[in-house]
């Protein structure tokens, strides 16, 4: 009786074990996902990835795995979502996998292998030269000949030589030879590894994974989507500006310059990009209290903003650094260096923080100071660590919001100009969208591409700018007003008049007017000459008083062949003391402002027309006193 009932209490054992191992077998299920990237919006910093797919589940409890993501999510930002009634959506978490690291492409991969034989064969040729230097410093440190006690023949002493320059001859050629090796290995490895950087590659990294764990009430088939935020992506605005004569509107085309080393291509995606940034704070700026007093100083908000800025970005060892994101810090102005590590950005009238960023990189926060930016990129210390973050049926928003489209689009001679690419631009309360009509794929690989995402003809007014006592050129200013219902971001712009390029300018569209004026360079054929009449240059002396007159000339001409409207632009000196009078004698029409001393003329010029203009000016002052007059 005791064995039936200790077989069948071992019977029960054994059953209930089996019973929870069924059900945590069940619970632990595991079901691969394999979703594409079906939709993409890239914001200024970085891009937001959208996956979608289709999985049957059985009853009970499952976890759904997306795996092979890029390392460089949010863990915040990840929303997951089962269309389905039948599930419920118990978890979600986020993980790295450094066990299955990123796989590198074949061309990558055989790069990489040529580097390290490379690597080999200069190590090779360096123990050579090694060698080399020993042997010769040998025969330098034993070149005497024969013994203390005994003399040296003239037979001896010939051949000794001869050995020494044939032995000296040889080692020496041979270190020319190796010291070439050494040359065009170093240089090979230097070329191999700017490709490598290039493609944008860098260490193995890991891969990220976002598991699900769900429970099913019966087996049934449902939809999967997925979305995270991810860095290592972005775009700048840039424009092309053109201007075929005075009398045509401005040609505007809008390019998005989007760029991403996310570690997952974009293959045929529902592209958009957006003006917003995630990465920027969006708790809205207080108000400090201004305490006046002796020695306080006023309250300093950072709204600064930065003029021309050019430079190099490198790591600690010298090496340029490809592809690096150059950007003003809080616009939408930036770029990226190019194979030398070089950037060149033309920057706004004040100053701004510069943001460099590159991947496996500390970011960089830098204020501008000279022309030129040595700037130098410290590795990043902190390893990717696991991060995790949990959410309960947490559904996505979209980021989309319907708005009017923008009605005006650049007229194209289909004679001339290739199809534009469809895109639809979108407005939402915080920032503008751009969505291509197409599917579009970008690399990994942290090469910027252009994309045409709007083009647009402005009425535009013209006129000319010129202030010859800074600068002898005129420069040709554009007027359109209307501005913001274009949806333009500040960015820099290349310019066109007359099928010429000109320069490049900002495309300012921080400041506050109904018309943006757009600089388009300067115009050879608006010809304007300033000269000091020395004749009319005099000094006398008047009782207690000095007097010193000084005239200007001012040549104009216009050679083109329409007429212009040209703003002109000079001054007289504004006194500080009331011991010295300054007295405007002659001024052509010009008007005076007082308090500045800024004298101006507007001028309507026909083709081909000539002016000239005077400015004389007198000053009074107590002898025996000096002042410096131009």
């Amino acid at each position: 009786m005791k064995q039936l009932k200790m077989k069948h209490l071992l019977l029960s054992i054994a059953f209930c074990l089996s019973s929870s191992s069924g059900v945590w077998a069940q619970a632990n299920k595991e079901i691969k996902l394999k979703a594409p990237i079906s939709e993409v919006t890239v914001y200024l910093k970085g891009a937001q990835v959208y996956r979608s797919v289709s999985t049957s589940v059985a009853a009970g409890k499952s976890t759904l795995k997306f795996s092979n993501l890029s390392p460089y999510i949010d863990a915040k930002s990840i929303q997951a979502r089962v269309h389905s009634s039948k599930v419920t959506v118990l978890s979600v978490n986020h993980q790295l996998n450094y066990l299955d690291s990123i796989k590198r492409n074949a061309n990558n991969k055989r790069l990489e292998e040529q580097l390290e034989a490379a690597k080999e064969k200069l190590s090779i040729e360096k123990t050579k030269l090694e060698v080399i230097n020993e042997d010769l410093n040998f025969l330098k440190e034993n070149i005497r000949i024969g013994g203390s006690n005994e003399g040296v023949t003239l037979l001896k002493l010939k051949e000794t030589a001869a050995f020494y320059s044939q032995q000296v001859n040889s080692l020496k050629t041979r270190k020319l030879e190796t010291d070439k090796n050494i040359a065009k290995l170093t240089k090979t490895i230097n070329e191999i590894s700017r490709q490598l950087g290039q493609q944008g590659e860098s260490k193995s990294e890991p891969t990220g994974e976002v598991l699900i764990e769900i429970e099913a009430a019966t087996p049934t088939t449902c939809e999967v989507s997925l979305s995270y935020y991810t860095d290592n992506a972005g775009w700048h605005p840039s424009y092309d500006i053109r201007s075929a004569g005075l009398d045509k509107p401005i040609r505007l085309a809008y390019k998005a310059n989007i760029r991403q080393n996310t570690k997952e291509d974009w293959k045929d995606v529902k592209l958009k990009v957006s003006s917003m940034n995630p990465g920027m704070g969006s708790t809205a700026p207080e108000l400090r209290t201004y305490f006046l007093g002796y020695h306080l100083l006023p309250p300093r908000y950072d709204t600064n903003f930065s003029s021309q800025i050019e430079g190099r970005v490198s790591d600690a060892s010298g090496e340029a650094l490809i592809g690096a994101s150059v950007r003003i810090a809080g616009s939408s102005v930036g770029t990226v260096t190019d194979n030398e590590g070089r950037f060149s950005l033309a920057r706004p009238s004040s100053d701004r923080m510069l943001e460099i960023s590159y991947i496996g990189m500390q970011t960089q926060n830098i204020r501008p100071t000279g022309n030129f930016l040595n700037i130098v990129m410290q590795e990043n210390p902190q390893s990717l660590e696991e991060r995790i973050v949990v959410g309960y049926g947490v559904k996505r928003k979209s980021l989309r919001s319907m708005a009017k489209a923008n009605a005006v689009a650049l007229e194209e001679d289909a004679l001339e100009e290739s199809a534009p690419l469809p895109v639809v631009q979108q407005e939402s309360p915080t920032g503008v969208e751009f969505e291509i009509k197409i599917p579009y794929s970008i690399q990994s690989d942290n090469k910027s591409i252009a994309v045409d995402v709007d083009s647009y003809q402005l009425p535009a007014s013209y006129e000319y700018f010129c202030i010859p006592k800074a600068d002898p050129d005129a420069f040709l200013l554009a007027y359109v007003r209307d501005w913001e219902k274009y949806n333009l971001l500040e960015g820099e712009a290349n310019i066109f008049y007359e099928n010429s390029f000109v320069g490049k300018t900002i495309l300012d569209t921080r400041r506050l007017s109904d018309t943006l004026n757009i600089s388009l360079g300067r115009d050879k054929n608006v010809q304007v000459k300033r000269e000091k009449m020395k004749n009319f240059s005099s000094k006398q002396f008047l009782g207690n008083k000095q007097e010193s007159t000084r005239l200007w000339k001012i040549s104009l001409r216009n050679n083109k062949k329409q007429p212009i409207r040209l703003m002109l632009f000079d001054q007289i000196p504004v006194s500080t003391m009331q011991e010295i009078e300054v007295s405007p004698d002659k001024l052509s029409g010009g008007k005076l402002d007082k308090e500045s001393g800024r004298v101006s003329w507007t001028l309507e010029l026909p083709a081909g027309a000539k002016e000239e203009l005077e400015l004389q000016y007198s000053v009074k002052y107590p002898k025996g006193r000096h002042l410096t007059l131009e």
